[in-house]
């Protein structure tokens, strides 16, 4: 029972995240359209959109498109470009004090240590799952890699050749690593490898 109540929550959340990135994104296109309709008023200090409203407005408007992707894609690099341009908006447009114009570029700063130094490459990265019986080469055309292998070998030969040399019990979840690709034996069928997920880093 209880992994039914799990699989109906985590199913339900997945959906009202889709339907609140759609909300935004209305509210977005029709913010946007709002001002390059009333573009004709920015010479007009007294009307909107001056240039500190056009700033502002914009800075929100990318703010919201980062948010969308924060939440259809709950990456920690999507995470960052939210803080980045918030933090970025605070500083550029607020004005309140030079402190807090330090305190924000120190923000910002730390930000970017973070990225450096505690992101891991395989955070960041996209899945493919493949027929273990597909052709290194061809993969490769797929999905613009250069994956290594010898002659006309098999995703599958590539990855039971790997996994022996790196001396890894085969099973499923069982990995290799490749420069930036990771293989991982995403399902088994009778003793036999015939999925495989091909990991991609996104730098």
């Amino acid at each position: 029972m209880k992994k039914y109540v799990y699989a109906f929550l985590k199913n339900l959340t997945t959906a009202l995240e889709f339907v609140i990135a759609l909300i935004l994104a209305a509210g977005i296109i029709l913010m946007t359209f709002q001002l390059v309709l009333s573009f004709g008023n920015l010479a007009d200090l007294s009307k909107y959109p001056n240039y500190d409203d056009l700033l502002t407005t914009c800075f929100n408007l990318i703010i919201g498109v980062e948010m969308i992707r924060m939440l259809y894609l709950h990456t920690p690099m999507t995470v960052f470009e939210v803080l980045l341009f918030a933090i970025a908006r605070q500083v550029i447009i607020d004005h309140s004090s030079p402190v807090n114009s330090l305190l924000g570029v120190i923000s910002i700063a730390i930000l970017f240590a973070t990225r450096k130094f505690l992101f891991v490459a395989f955070d960041e990265s996209e899945k493919i799952i493949f027929r273990a019986a597909q052709k290194v080469h061809l993969v490769n055309r797929l999905t613009h890699l250069n994956i290594p292998y010898t002659d006309n070998e098999t995703l599958g030969e590539l990855l039971l050749r790997k996994l022996e040399e790196d001396e890894t019990e085969v099973g499923v979840g069982a990995c290799a690593y490749i420069a930036d690709v990771g293989l991982r034996i995403a399902k088994i069928t009778n003793g036999k490898i015939t999925r495989i997920e091909v990991i991609r880093s996104i730098h």
